[in-house]
């Protein structure tokens, strides 16, 4: 009878599964599974077991949610990681994720790095709330002094969680501050650029001592929104339903008149950058529905 386990991580060929007894297996696939379906960290699968110990995945289960970058399955939430400083938060990118995790029906965490690099006053500070605001819960922690990581432990107990953020802002000393037997690498912030350098090399899930897992992804700085439709976006920032309904249905919240979006950004119910990013957004992504029409 097969057994079944998680996809842990997934290199040279090689699937590492943990099983339901905490054991960890190496797997390959079978030829037939191979050809039909990639096999994702995050899947729940089952496999059975040869001679010499290697198992061979068999099956995997159907997916609850799915992420592209990082490419994780089963995912429950996104906890994205930003820096009070060094780096300076990227609000720009911070959306960009929010969007992605919205689009892949997971939820989404904010949270601000490194609370000991500014005073009391900063903590605080006004573009947080805008997020509150939004239903999005944002977490203040310190990797190096340990505040807020208790409540940031509990938030992960139970759930697979994908750690996303620039470089630099502290994911993987976060993961070690929380579980400090994982003794992950962490990388130093450039003096020349003001920016991280990538210490983590390819995603893996992390089981935590209190259950649940976490998953350090790569660092990146670009996300393209490539399967995300126009009329689709403005469904992915939760502020915009608090506006009154537009005057046309398929409205964009562009140009159009009796649009409930721009009046609810001029009397300051949604937050202007944010706004701002969702028309970038929206540009971005009808000049790439427009240059795939002309291929």
């Amino acid at each position: 009878m097969p057994e079944e386990g998680l996809v842990l991580k997934a290199y040279g060929g090689y699937y590492f599964v943990q099983q339901d007894d905490g054991a960890l297996r190496q797997c390959t696939l079978r030829g037939r599974l191979k050809a039909r379906e990639r096999v994702m960290v995050g899947d729940r699968v089952a496999f059975g077991v040869l001679s010499g110990g290697r198992g061979v995945i068999e099956k995997v289960y159907p997916r609850r949610s799915v992420l592209s970058r990082p490419p994780v399955a089963n995912v429950d939430r996104v906890l994205v990681v930003m820096a009070f400083q060094d780096p300076a938060p990227a609000l720009n990118l911070l959306d960009r994720i929010l969007v992605h995790a919205e689009a892949a029906g997971t939820g989404a965490v904010v949270c601000v790095n490194k609370a000991d690099l500014v005073g009391p006053e900063q903590i605080g500070q006004s573009w947080m709330q805008v997020y509150r605001d939004a239903g999005y819960p944002v977490l203040i922690t310190s990797a190096v002094t340990g505040y807020g990581v208790a409540e940031l432990r509990e938030s992960l107990r139970g759930r697979i969680t994908v750690l996303a953020g620039p470089s630099g802002a502290g994911k993987s000393s976060l993961i070690n501050a929380i579980c400090p037997g994982l003794a992950l690498p962490t990388g130093e912030i450039s003096r020349k650029l003001k920016r991280g350098r990538h210490v983590t090399r390819h995603v893996e899930l992390l089981p935590l001592e209190n259950g649940g897992w976490v998953a350090d992804a790569p660092g990146f700085s670009v996300l393209h929104l490539e399967n995300i439709a126009r009329e689709n976006l403005a469904g992915f920032f939760p502020e915009f339903r608090q506006a009154r309904p537009c005057r046309f249905t398929d409205c964009l919240h562009y140009r159009e008149p009796g649009c409930g979006v721009r009046e609810a950004v001029t009397a300051g119910v949604v937050a202007r950058f944010r706004y701002a990013h969702y028309l970038a957004f929206l540009r971005e992504i009808v000049a790439q529905e427009e240059k795939r029409r002309r291929q």
